[in-house]
């Protein structure tokens, strides 16, 4: 099977290709549309802001490739945000692959912002992206913008109120969370992207 990380400047690329290999998969690493296209499986990981992420997937002539993929794709943390139609951070119109509006978190006493920590993962319907998660399981979350809850919810998290932290449509899937850094859960997660 191959995998592709997509090379789009995230900082979380080196811990994301890591927790492949221990998963047995050694991800390539790029920003070419040949090699991209050709994958099994494509990876879209992020951190940081959303403008910087589109810009740079527009720089490497990636936007309409993305677009266009077949297999399954799985955007992580900003890489998920991105799939999304349009972002509050910066006002940033993203890939459209899934019609959801992404959106700040609102401060409310005892919950700062940025969302740092683990939260519960709770699954809302059942799918082969979610097999065996838990009803208690957590992820590890750093980001201060989410995906509110909507067709495209697979499962969600609560921080004041319900975001989503799992996504997908047709061939698309996100995970807010950074599955390379939420240990047996984000592992177990991985393995089934690379199953579906």
């Amino acid at each position: 099977m191959s995998v592709v990380l997509v090379d789009a400047g995230g900082t979380n690329i080196g811990s994301v290709r890591y927790a492949l290999q221990r998963l047995g998969v050694d991800a390539t690493l790029t920003a070419d549309p040949q090699t991209i296209r050709a994958a099994d499986k494509v990876i879209l990981p992020g951190v940081g802001a959303a403008g910087p992420g589109m810009a740079r997937l527009r720089e490497l002539n990636l936007v309409e490739l993305m677009r266009s993929l077949t297999q399954p794709v799985l955007g992580v943390c900003l890489g998920m945000q991105l799939l999304c139609a349009h972002s509050e951070e910066g006002d940033i119109d993203c890939l459209d692959l899934i019609p959801a509006q992404v959106k700040r978190f609102n401060e409310a006493p005892g919950l700062r912002v940025p969302h740092m920590g683990w939260n519960r993962v709770t699954a809302r319907i059942e799918h082969p992206l979610l097999a065996g998660l838990g009803t208690n399981d957590q992820a590890y979350f750093v980001h201060s913008y989410a995906v509110p809850t909507g067709d495209w919810t697979l499962a969600s998290t609560d921080y004041g109120e319900a975001f989503s932290a799992v996504i997908a449509r047709d061939n698309y899937y996100g995970m807010q969370f950074h599955p390379e850094r939420s240990a047996a859960v984000g592992a177990r997660l991985l393995q089934n992207f690379l199953g579906l």
